[in-house]
């Protein structure tokens, strides 16, 4: 899983550095970005928040039925796909509403007008969207775990060669007036759309070798009741959240230009190590946790989620650590070309570094989640999304009105961020409650040896950044940002891991004996 997924999440990386070659980070680039965040936007409070958090654990219990869950499943999908058939009709008549109210149109950073035009074309993908979030569902609760962490590689794929013919296609997409007919806006829209329609279809033959079949099933289930006091839960959950949203678009287009996509772009390389390790551990550890809560059984839940923490903890500190000191070289080296800006570019990477320090707090956020769903406890979540919503909005005017307007979208990072850190200690306080003690100084011991390893990498590798500006202070800015990416990386990433070997943190200990096997044997 997680090879297939740190797969997925280049690829996917690889065709948002392509557009921003192709269209640079501007006004289009804006403009798409807005749009293609709609259809996530709509989706998740429709269903998609209910179908990651909930529905696998609502399918392992149906695995007791006598039919080992079928009927129960088909039903499930039934009514899934008709409530986002009707939403997805509905977001596309509404799209001129959506673009509105994520964009106030008061500068030209964004065009509304084009991004509606994109919204049209790409708010059909929330159908989809649902399609392989239950269809992964499925597989999952009978733990399968490939065919869904393989599936967007496919789609990233269509997306790079949709971006590949709209680099080749003649002209530019016409914004004075904006003209649906327009080739390269076609080319764009529908093709990005295609690929997550195919992401969804390549889960049917997965599904085959399982012996599933879905029929149509139009019966009610009792435990559907169930269902839904929970689902509603989650998409006042979702919702709050997309409040903060909204206020972060707004913040973002009102001010530079290109503070949309270089959000966008930033938030993408932000999530690449939870992505990898933290996505493949929860979509593992889920079904253990939604048995361990079936069964009533405290220890093992409590047992489960401090190792998760723990692995999350020890994983990604030192990735954190590694975006910090090379966050601004990575924004040049990767967005440092074709027609997009170095200053744009190096202005993503600042954004990056000063915000790295929010993966784990992240991490914790989405594991705490899933430990509640798995109790059938929608409700806690949601508050703490209120209180999380609560303390961003504010942060983010601050951001607007004391920063410059090219810094605001780095303030509007470092405050996603600080977000997540209240949110990570609120979740772990309610659960100490609910659950009693969480080992949480097993934890704490292990997040403190983490942090300690991270900042003596990060100091080393400022020391060596020094040297290689005082040496190659006259070389291109690509160059030595490439030079500055591989040597920063490569020395955080040794002095961490070894400060951790040195520390003897458990948690470590499989993979250094996999690795001096590895050398051994070489």
């Amino acid at each position: 899983m997680a090879i297939a997924t740190l797969v997925s999440r280049i690829t996917g990386f690889a065709w948002k550095v392509m557009l921003a070659w192709a269209a640079s980070i501007g006004v289009v680039n804006d403009s798409f970005t807005v749009a293609n965040t709609l259809p996530n936007i709509v989706y998740e409070l429709l269903f998609g928040g209910v179908l990651a958090s909930v529905v696998i654990p609502l399918l392992v219990r149906a695995q007791d039925d006598r039919d080992g869950g079928l009927a129960y499943t088909q039903r499930l999908i039934t009514m899934a796909m008709t409530l986002l058939a009707i939403g997805t009709a509905v977001a596309v008549a509404l799209a001129p509403l959506f673009t509105r109210l994520y964009m106030d149109g008061s500068t030209g950073n964004a065009n509304p007008e084009l991004a509606t035009a994109f919204a049209y074309l790409l708010l059909p993908e929330i159908l989809f969207y649902g399609l392989f979030a239950i269809l992964s569902a499925v597989l999952q609760a009978k733990h399968v775990f490939g065919p869904p962490a393989w599936a967007p590689v496919m789609n990233n794929l269509i997306v790079m060669a949709t971006i590949g013919v709209y680099a080749l296609l003649p002209g530019e997409i016409s914004l004075n007036p904006v003209r649906m007919g327009d080739a390269k806006l076609l080319t764009l829209g529908i093709g990005v759309t295609l690929g997550i329609a195919v992401q969804a279809l390549v889960l049917v033959p997965a599904l085959r070798r399982i012996g599933f079949r879905f029929r149509w099933n139009w019966g009610l289930d009792e435990r559907f009741r169930e269902f839904g006091g929970l689902a509603l839960w989650i998409v006042g959950y979702v919702a709050i959240s997309q409040v903060g949203m909204v206020f972060t678009t707004r913040v973002l287009t009102s001010e530079a230009p290109g503070g949309a996509a270089i959000y966008a772009n930033a938030w993408l390389l932000f999530q690449l190590p939870y992505g990898v390790i933290g996505v493949s551990l929860l979509t593992a550890i889920m079904p253990r946790l939604s048995r361990a809560a079936a069964d009533g059984d405290t220890d093992r839940l409590i047992g489960d989620l401090s190792l998760a923490s723990r692995l999350s903890t020890v994983l990604l500190v030192p990735l954190s650590a590694i975006l910090t000191v090379a966050g601004s070289a990575i924004g040049v080296a990767l967005f440092g070309y074709g027609n997009a800006d170095v200053e744009d570019a190096r202005r993503l990477g600042d954004a990056l570094a000063f915000s790295a320090f929010g993966i784990l707090p992240y991490a914790l956020v989405m594991l705490q989640l899933r430990v509640f769903y798995a109790m059938k406890d929608a409700r806690t979540p949601t508050l703490i999304m209120v209180v999380m919503t609560v303390v961003k909005i504010p942060m983010l005017y601050l951001c607007a009105g004391y920063l410059r307007p090219n810094d605001v979208v780095i303030g509007v990072l470092l405050v996603n961020s600080l977000t997540f850190v209240v949110g990570a200690v609120l979740g772990q306080m309610w659960l100490w409650v609910r659950l009693g003690r969480l080992q949480s100084m097993r934890v704490v011991r292990v997040i403190a040896q983490t942090v300690a390893a991270g900042a003596g990498g990060a100091l080393v590798a400022f020391g060596v950044s020094l040297l290689i500006d005082l040496v190659l202070g006259s070389a291109g800015p690509t160059l030595v940002a490439w030079i500055e990416v591989v040597v920063l990386s490569l020395v955080t990433g040794v002095v961490a891991f070894a400060l951790l070997v040195a520390f003897k943190v458990p948690e470590l200990e499989p993979a250094r004996q996999r690795i001096t096997r590895l050398v051994r044997r070489g």
